[in-house]
């Protein structure tokens, strides 16, 4: 046993002296998942409502997905943009017809995604010299110098001075105060329907539906971040067409391709042919092994029972979660929750749940869930039996 824990120790040290420090981690090395259960190096089990921050849509270690990775790397693993891959092609169909887009740019992350995105809507702009593009307050595009300039949060934006320029911010639901803002010089509105890191935060439909119509009238283009919302978290496959709207650009990410990393651009046939050969770019973008991991994904997700299954466990979480006594209100949609409690701290609570076996998430005084897609009930009775022990011991101090 002292020589598993020493490797514990030496896996922390490891870290602390050769990986910058900027994540804030908790005492877990996880080495082996299933599903949506998860050893550590110690073999102890833990009941995962992370997924990898919505990454492993699929759960750990799914066999279809982990097969048709596997297929793949053993083909070819990787090939240079200047050819043709049928893994890249193929996906690019299968998820512009499942998000009712025209056309995809493979990149490896959110924040990459979100860049093109912003290319797109100067691009756009360009020949009427609009470039300014108005994002909401509250919200986050990434940790890039101008997805940062992107997201309206001013914590973010401390000690990286000066931003990329050309972006004004706005209060979601304010329709009003964002007409006052388009004026000749804005090109694109980028907005999340959830802010997730912002603290969970839905957008009213109504609100999204009137800024579509907006900027129908300006003739700027609405972008849809859906980096967490998207491939099936809200319940739908992109949390748009919840809402009967349809933008002009969508950036795709997370859970896209089951684990592996990707972004997505996407465009609708306005947009069409925007970008010209050597206007955008990425080595490792449409990479072959991760293709195939992201139409695994897209092929099962996709379908109508996959995103009925995911409504009907949200629901199943709502209703234990609003049965603890120590559960102020639930804020999200579908499998995108968070949870305001009436007592306790949210990363105190995170912290005590790691060490009783089930991992959760925050976003501001938020704790939150974002687990797989695929997590059966047995599992999410588990991981909530541990949630409401630790809230009632919270509770008790």
């Amino acid at each position: 046993m002292g020589g598993i824990n020493l490797r514990f120790q030496e896996i922390k040290e490891q870290e602390q002296q050769y990986i910058m420090h900027t994540y804030g981690r908790v005492d877990v090395s996880l080495v082996k998942g299933e599903n949506a259960r998860a050893w550590d190096a110690q073999g102890k089990e833990y009941i995962d409502f992370t997924s990898g921050i919505g990454v492993n849509c699929l759960g750990y270690s799914d066999p279809q997905w982990s097969a048709a990775v596997a297929r793949q790397a053993q083909t070819i693993q990787h090939i240079c943009n200047y050819y043709y891959s049928p893994e890249n092609t193929a996906l690019a169909q299968e998820l512009c017809e499942a998000a009712g887009m025209a056309q995809a740019f493979f990149c490896n992350s959110g924040a990459e995604a979100n860049e093109c995105a912003v290319k797109i809507a100067r691009k756009y702009g360009e020949p009427r010299g609009a470039y300014r593009i108005v994002t909401l307050t509250n919200s986050f595009h990434g940790r890039t110098l101008t997805t940062l300039a992107a997201t309206g949060q001013e914590v973010f934006h401390k000690d990286f001075l000066p931003l990329t320029e050309g972006f004004l911010y706005a209060e979601a639901g304010d329709l009003t105060g964002i007409e006052k803002l388009l004026d000749s010089s804005v090109c694109g509105v980028l907005m999340e329907t959830v802010q997730g890191e912002g603290g969970v935060v839905p957008m009213e439909p109504d609100f999204v539906r009137g800024l579509r119509s907006l900027c129908d009238k300006k003739n700027v283009l609405l972008m849809m971040d859906e980096v967490q919302t998207g491939v099936g978290r809200t319940g739908c496959f992109y949390s748009y067409q919840g809402m009967g709207v349809q933008p002009d650009v969508v950036t795709s990410a997370k859970g896209l391709a089951g684990g592996l990393p990707i972004g997505a651009c996407l465009v609708g046939e306005k947009l069409r042919n925007i970008l010209k050969p050597g206007q955008q770019g990425s080595t490792f973008g449409g990479n072959p092994v991760v293709c195939a991991g992201a139409r695994e994904v897209v092929r099962r997700v996709s379908q109508p029972d996959f995103l009925r299954k995911v409504t009907e466990k949200a629901a199943y979480f709502r209703q234990r979660l609003e049965a603890l006594p120590q559960v102020e209100f639930i804020r999200g949609q579908g499998l995108m929750l968070g949870i305001q409690l009436k007592t306790g701290n949210a990363h105190d609570v995170l912290i005590q749940c790691a060490e009783q076996g089930l991992l959760v998430l925050t976003a501001k005084e938020l704790v939150r869930f974002l687990p797989p897609l695929t997590i059966t009930q047995e599992e999410i009775d588990q991981g909530l039996a541990i949630f409401a022990k630790v809230l009632q011991e919270v509770n008790e101090k």
